[in-house]
């Protein structure tokens, strides 16, 4: 069976987007489906019309560069036709068995003009609703006239898709909600390939000495700086934490929207001796930062975002035997077991993240249970071997067996 992949951005461009499809193309291609992959105008400009990434082909979508594309929200918009073309070119190219379009909807309404003109089944994954992530980012506001537009599109490719997945279960009980068949949907949750990450058993001297590491607890986060994210939330903590552990630093390993605001921050509360800012850094040395990290923290602010998406970071880090604390916002909740496989804290409560930190860091024995319970989860049930291993069944209900 041949599935057509269309996808917002892949790779090599480096995203939890780009990464959660790599991991389902290559474990798809275990199982011995053949995979096919056309990319969105937002890829981005490319030297070729065809890229070859890591062993994976990808046609590219020109970047539209008409009137319409200049305009705001109008330029979103401008990308579906060009898509839904591209899409075609591929179709007779490949003849693929199924298509599989991946959020936003601006995919699925491509995919959904292809699927029509030639007959076959449309799989539509949901990895976030993305008028959500505008809010948090700015570019509009919950309940405006692009949230409400971007929604709409949304519920309308879900409703004439033949399938849905989620990507949890937050998701999933939205669609729910606006009147979506429960046999529709199907979640195939995040996971992480285990095989790509080791227990860590020690910090790296390299990094403790450059960092003045030595007898210090190292509270930690490495990602990507999102409003969201609730990392000032984290910084403001930090002085609770002192008045318990003065011999605490924080970690904040990456960058991004927030990072300006978060370095203002730390010298508005006199910190600059406290928080550790070494910024983004090379993929082939990110284990090497987080060996560096006693409690890792995901303090995500309580917002629709974050109480229906699961994140990725927490099960990279359980998958590397550290231990992780986080807002018990719904789709850390999903990760998370309390006490068993990690810590939940009240969101948005500075007081609640502080105490925590301190009880946790306090520790003498630095909670083994715990790490092996973080370690056994992901191995068990959070791999891309379970994941992906459900759309066997989709597909083969899609296609007549």
């Amino acid at each position: 069976m041949k599935i057509l992949h269309i996808l917002d951005h892949s790779i090599p461009l480096h995203s939890g987007y780009t990464f959660r499809t790599r991991s389902i193309l290559n474990e798809q291609r275990r199982l011995g489906y053949e995979t096919c992959h056309v990319t969105s105008p937002k890829q981005g400009p490319s030297e070729q019309d065809v890229e070859t990434v890591d062993g994976l082909t990808f046609y590219r979508t020109p970047v539209p560069d008409g009137f319409m594309s200049k305009l705001p929200v109008f330029n979103q918009m401008a990308i579906i036709d060009p898509l839904a073309k591209r899409i075609l070119d591929v179709i007779e190219q490949e003849k693929p068995d199924v298509l599989h379009a991946h959020s936003p909807a601006l995919n699925g309404l491509a995919a959904l003009k292809a699927s029509k003109k030639t007959g076959i089944p449309l799989v539509y994954e949901i990895r976030a609703f993305w008028e959500d992530a505008a809010v948090d980012h700015g570019t509009c506001k919950e309940g405006d006239m692009r949230y409400r537009l971007t929604r709409s599109m949304e519920s309308y490719v879900v409703k004439r898709a033949q399938a849905v997945t989620t990507i949890c279960e937050g998701l999933r009980g939205d669609l729910l909600g606006r009147g979506i068949a429960e046999d529709k949907i199907t979640t195939i949750p995040n996971a992480v390939n285990i095989e790509q990450f080791s227990v860590i058993e020690k910090k790296s001297d390299a990094l403790v000495e450059k960092f003045k590491l030595a007898d210090k607890k190292v509270l930690g986060f490495l990602g990507s700086f999102y409003a969201y994210e609730g990392l000032d939330l984290l910084v403001k903590s930090l002085p609770r934490v002192l008045e318990q552990l003065p011999n605490c630093v924080l970690l904040l390993v990456g960058g991004g929207p927030q990072e300006d605001n978060l370095k203002k921050l730390v010298v508005e509360l006199g910190l600059e001796n406290n928080v550790i800012m070494p910024g983004r850094v090379p993929h082939s040395e990110v284990s090497e930062y987080y060996s560096l990290v006693d409690l890792l923290a995901y303090p995500r602010k309580s917002m629709r975002l974050t109480e229906l998406v699961t994140p990725l970071k927490p099960l990279e880090a359980m998958a590397q035997g550290k231990l992780v604390l986080a807002s018990d916002v719904g789709g850390h909740k999903e990760l998370i077991d309390d006490k068993k496989t990690g810590w939940l804290f009240e969101s948005d409560n500075v007081k609640a993240l502080a105490e925590q930190a301190v009880e946790i860091l306090k520790s003498d024995d630095g909670h083994p249970d715990v790490k092996q319970n973080g370690r056994v989860f992901v191995e068990n049930i959070r791999n891309w071997q379970n994941s992906v291993g459900r759309y066997q069944s989709l597909y083969a209900g899609l296609v007549g067996g």
